[in-house]
C-alpha cells in the first residue's frame, strides 16, 4: 500500500495543477456567461433558478417596443433590397434581352413621372 502511494507522489503536482486550471477555467466561463447575459439583457438567475431581476419596468418595455419597430423596418428594407437584387439578377442573367434596352425601359416610367 505504501509503495503505491510513493509511485503516485511524483504526479501529485500535476494533478493539483490540473485541478486548479480546470477550476479557474470553469470560474472564467461562468463570469463570461454572466457578462454576456448582462450585455444582452437576459435576466440573471440565482442558485436555484429564481430570477434576480423579475420586474419589467416601463423603460424596458419602451426599449422592447423600439427594438421591435426597428426590426420591422429593417425587415421591410431587406425585402426591398431582395426585390431589387432579383431584378438586377434577372437583367444580368437573361441572355435573350439586350441589357441597354432593358435599362432604358426602366428609365421610361421615371421620365413620364417627372413630366
Amino acid at each position: 500500500m505504501n509503495d503505491g502511494f510513493q509511485s503516485f507522489l511524483p504526479y501529485m503536482g500535476w494533478i493539483v495543477g490540473g485541478a486548479f486550471v480546470v477550476s479557474i477555467a470553469g470560474i472564467m466561463g461562468w463570469i463570461h456567461t454572466t457578462k454576456l447575459r448582462i450585455q444582452h439583457g437576459y435576466p440573471l438567475e440565482g442558485m436555484w433558478g429564481q430570477s434576480l431581476k423579475p420586474e419589467l419596468n416601463s423603460e424596458g418595455m419602451q426599449r422592447v417596443r423600439l427594438l421591435t419597430q426597428e426590426n420591422a423596418a429593417l425587415r421591410a428594407e431587406l425585402a426591398s433590397v431582395k426585390d431589387r437584387l432579383a431584378v438586377v439578377e434577372r437583367i444580368v442573367t437573361d441572355r435573350g434581352f439586350d441589357v441597354a434596352n432593358q435599362i432604358e425601359s426602366l428609365r421610361e416610367p421615371l421620365d413620364a413621372a417627372a413630366r
